[in-house]
């Protein structure tokens, strides 16, 4: 059977790109080495919130086929990559996972073949590393083949802006590859945005979250000083937003969590390191950015001190484990180095999530509580880590005798805000 496309690595950025290219027509297979994964897609059933049971299902049916075995690559005409990239120990980028499917695909790669990074990395992997592990296998990037990066832009539980509708930046080896990849892409999504090559691209990816990055520190460290200050920053935050030219609102909260903002900029310091000097800005975003957990538990004992406790011993109950509201991915989350803190101090910590079933820090669970409102009761204080839609603040107010609220949307008596 031809195949048009095959998606390695099935995860919250993989599995979207084959749902769409499935649905727009295009003969998809998804490969990933996680068997239990595998089998929940092909039964009809989705891992990741945007994509919906059905629209797994509607793929199967369309002809769409979920494997672990890579032989489904030499019958590919185009081969995209979404394979997880994390810091190492170190620090330092970790691109085995690139490393491994690039010799993957090298076994396997066939003449005119296109093959798209999309995992983020820094700029160069691309027309260096990756080509270099391709070309392995006798035939040449931009002449036997097209090599070609694009950045994935998932923005996981946004309403407004998915796949589709979502600009795709791509950049490739030669200008023949640029207009491969631009030509699979315009098949499934309504924007292809060419760049000159694929350090560009990789780049624009780079750019995109340091730019996040940079600007969610800054609030974060205003909010520090504010609240010594005595200013309320969130109000300031609203009436600037107020200017339509020359300012974009960013608001502070407990840390940062996600893939992109705790680990993609360090991928362009790591390599600004290799030129000989710091790249500062994200340095300092990611130290101001770390210690944003600490100064929530020095902020919740400021609380509890104002009607005479200590940390130690008290019960505390924590909203929203998910680094971002309305989703179930905990990846990075601010809440495990909260909770960590907690505990060193001898809180005695639950939490809830109406997402999540169970967590763990350091490999100890958290107790996680079914009925909220008998908890808040019970408890001494309150933490709201995440806004979950299902949350209702109000009610949250009315039963915890105290609330710290690491999100600015609180305005009750007894709750103290960030």
């Amino acid at each position: 059977m031809q195949i048009d496309l095959v998606v390695i690595g099935l995860g919250y950025v993989g599995l979207p790109v084959m749902i769409e290219a499935s649905t727009s027509g295009l003969r998809c297979v998804g490969l990933d080495l996680d068997d239990g994964m595998v089998s929940t897609l092909s039964s009809g059933r989705s891992h990741v919130d945007d994509i919906a049971d059905q629209q797994v299902a509607d793929a199967l049916a369309s002809g769409a086929m979920f494997t672990t075995d890579a032989d489904c690559v030499a019958g590919a005409g185009a081969v995209v990559i979404c394979v997880p990239t994390p810091l190492d120990e170190h620090q330092a980028p970790d691109l085995s996972a690139v490393r491994a499917v690039g010799a993957t695909i090298a076994d396997r790669l066939q003449p005119g073949m296109l093959v798209v990074l999309e995992s983020t990395t820094y700029p160069g992997t691309t027309d260096t590393l990756l080509r270099e592990i391709l070309e392995r296998s006798g035939l040449r990037a931009g002449i036997d083949f097209h090599l070609a990066f694009s950045p994935e832009r998932i923005d996981p539980g946004n309403p407004a802006f998915g796949l589709r509708n979502t600009p795709k930046v791509v950049g490739g080896m030669t200008p023949a590859c640029t207009e491969a990849a631009v030509a699979l892409y315009e098949r499934f999504v309504d924007t292809v945005v060419p760049v000159s090559g694929p350090r560009e691209a990789e780049m624009a990816k780079l750019l995109e979250n340091t730019y996040r990055h940079v600007n969610i520190a800054l609030v974060n460290e205003m909010a520090v000083f504010c609240h010594d200050l005595g200013i309320d920053l969130w109000e300031s935050i609203r009436a600037a937003e107020t200017k339509p030219f020359g300012f974009a609102a960013f608001r502070p909260g407990p840390g940062v969590g996600g893939h992109c903002i705790p680990i993609d900029p360090n991928y362009l310091s790591h390599q600004v390191r290799t030129l000989g000097y710091q790249f500062r800005f994200v340095e300092l975003a990611q130290e101001i950015s770390n210690r944003m957990p600490a100064y929530v538990v020095a902020r919740v004992q400021e609380t509890l001190n104002e009607v005479s406790k200590s940390v130690r011993g008290s019960r505390i109950v924590v909203l929203g484990l998910t680094y971002k509201p309305d989703i179930a991915d905990d990846r990075e989350t601010p809440a495990t180095a909260v909770i960590r803190n907690l505990r060193r101090l001898g809180a005695q910590v639950v939490a809830h999530d109406p997402y999540l079933s169970s967590f763990d820090v350091d490999g100890e669970p958290v107790a996680m509580v079914d009925d909220l409102t008998e908890q808040l009761r019970e408890c001494d204080v309150a933490i709201v880590l995440q806004t979950h839609s299902a949350y209702d603040f109000d009610e949250i107010a009315d039963a915890a005798p105290l609330v710290f609220d690491t999100r600015g949307g609180m305005h009750h008596a007894n709750a103290r805000r960030l």
